[in-house]
């Protein structure tokens, strides 16, 4: 794909939108675009996240395994969603397994890529850190949620 397919992948990740063509450019260019065969893992539950990573094309089931020992899928991510996000900011463990449920391509963003992103255009802190913290309400709100369901 091109250069130009990639930054408009990007542009759509609620945590790029509103930078510019020069922003969008870096990170697409430091990306990496990596193949992932049906039925192959892309990262598996608990393991260091160094990267996030966007899917490019297909579709990865999430795979969580609770407490119990038991697995169960907790989502399907497509086309156009940002996996551990939060890997970009600081060091995390996987929460799940990603399994390619057919062909697909990731970008791989490093944690590194993003912290010179935030290294050459410093005014992009704060921008940054408020969207992460808006990520990790939404989740905790959800996962609230999911919990007083069940209860």
């Amino acid at each position: 794909m091109a250069l130009s397919d990639d930054m408009q992948l990007l542009s759509g990740q609620p945590l790029f939108q509103g930078l510019d063509v020069d922003q969008l450019r870096l990170i697409a260019f430091g990306a990496e675009r990596k193949s992932i065969g049906q039925g192959q893992p892309l990262f598996r539950q608990h393991a260091p996240a160094e990267c996030a990573y966007v899917v490019a094309r297909g579709r990865f089931e999430l795979i969580e395994t609770g407490h119990d020992g038991k697995a169960h899928v907790a989502a399907v991510a497509g086309q156009g969603t940002m996996l551990s996000e939060l890997a970009l900011a600081t060091m995390v463990e996987r929460k799940y397994t990603a399994i390619a449920l057919e062909e697909a391509e990731v970008l791989r963003i490093p944690r590194s890529l993003f912290h010179r992103l935030l290294e050459e255009y410093p005014s992009l802190g704060q921008v940054m850190q408020q969207r992460i913290r808006d990520s990790l309400l939404a989740l905790a709100k959800g996962a609230k949620a999911l919990e007083d369901r069940f209860r």
